[in-house]
């Protein structure tokens, strides 16, 4: 599995990383401008993420804004429904109107920070990312 991990703090980032390595090849993004590059640079390498782990707190470009361009860019290559990449939306913010734009924008999942990596499994799991 292919992954995306786009977080601009270092500590998150590298927890991220070394969890989320046991499963995939993991590429890195420190801000939301990289993180829409990285995806755009899978596509043309025909090398598509199959899942990206979005912080919506980060410079350049917010996690939201990214996640609206990423559907956006899939649905103009028409790609849909079970072959779009898979996206949790990472954050520390307690927002319920935060939390409800992101799936109206098309994630899959939001975990909060600090993250529990045993329920980020769990909804892995449930995404069908891992068994």
């Amino acid at each position: 599995m292919r992954i995306l991990i786009a977080e601009d703090d270092l500590a998150s980032r590298k927890l991220m990383q070394k969890y989320l390595s046991q499963y995939g090849e993991c590429d890195i993004a420190v801000d939301g401008i990289e993180a829409i590059d990285s995806f755009l640079m899978a596509h043309k390498e025909s090398r598509p993420y199959e899942f990206i782990c979005l912080d919506i707190m980060m410079p350049k470009l917010d996690g939201i804004k990214v996640l609206k361009a990423i559907r956006d860019i899939e649905k103009q290559k028409g790609i849909e429904g079970e072959n779009r990449v898979k996206i949790i939306m990472a954050t520390a913010l307690n927002d319920k109107r935060t939390v409800m734009e992101s799936y109206d924008s098309g994630c899959e999942a939001y975990a909060w920070k600090p993250i529990d990596l045993g329920k980020f499994k769990e909804v892995m799991k449930n995404l069908g990312l891992i068994s």
